[in-house]
C-alpha cells in the first residue's frame, strides 16, 4: 500500500509539472495572462479561516503563492488516490489518463465553483479547452509515470 501511495504521489508530481507546462505554453502561444482564480480562491479561503495574509503589498503575493500551493496539493492528492486505486483496479493507460485528468480538473474546478468564483456553465469553448487540455496533460503524464514505476516495482 505504501509503495502504491508513493508511486501515486510521484505520478501526481510529474502530472502537476505537465499541467503547469501546458498552461504556460497556452499563455505563451495565446499571449494570455495567468488566471487569477487560484489566488482568488486562496484569498477567499484565508478570509473564511480568519487568516491575515498581510498588508496591501504582501497579501496579493501570499494569495498567489497559496493558490499555487493549493494547486500542487491537488495534483499530489489526486495522484496519491490514484496510486491506491490503481494498485487494485489496474486500469488501462487511456482510461487511467482520462480519469486522472478528469479528477484533477474536478479537484480544482469544483472548489472554485463552490466558492462562487467561477461557473463552468458560463464558459465558452476556448475557456473549456484552456482548462481541459492542461488537465489532460496532467492525466497523461501521471498515468505514464505510475505505469513506469509500477512496471519497475514488478520487475524488482
Amino acid at each position: 500500500m505504501r509503495r502504491a501511495l508513493a508511486a501515486g504521489i510521484a505520478a501526481g508530481a510529474v502530472g502537476t509539472v505537465a499541467l503547469n507546462a501546458a498552461t504556460y505554453l497556452d499563455m505563451l502561444v495565446r499571449g494570455r495572462p495567468a488566471s487569477t482564480l487560484p489566488a482568488d480562491a486562496a484569498d477567499t479561503l484565508a478570509d473564511a479561516a480568519g487568516a491575515d495574509l498581510g498588508d496591501a503589498e504582501t497579501a496579493p503575493n501570499r494569495g498567489e503563492a497559496l493558490g499555487a500551493l493549493l494547486g500542487i496539493a491537488t495534483g499530489l492528492t489526486v495522484g496519491a488516490v490514484f496510486g491506491v486505486v490503481q494498485r487494485r483496479a489496474r486500469l488501462p493507460y487511456p482510461l487511467a489518463a482520462l480519469g486522472l485528468g478528469a479528477a484533477a480538473m474536478a479537484g480544482s474546478d469544483l472548489p472554485m465553483t463552490a466558492l462562487g468564483l467561477t461557473d463552468p456553465r458560463d464558459w465558452d469553448g476556448t475557456s473549456w479547452a484552456a482548462d481541459a487540455l492542461p488537465h489532460l496533460a496532467y492525466g497523461a503524464a501521471a498515468a505514464a509515470t505510475y505505469a513506469l514505476i509500477d512496471s519497475r516495482d514488478r520487475q524488482a
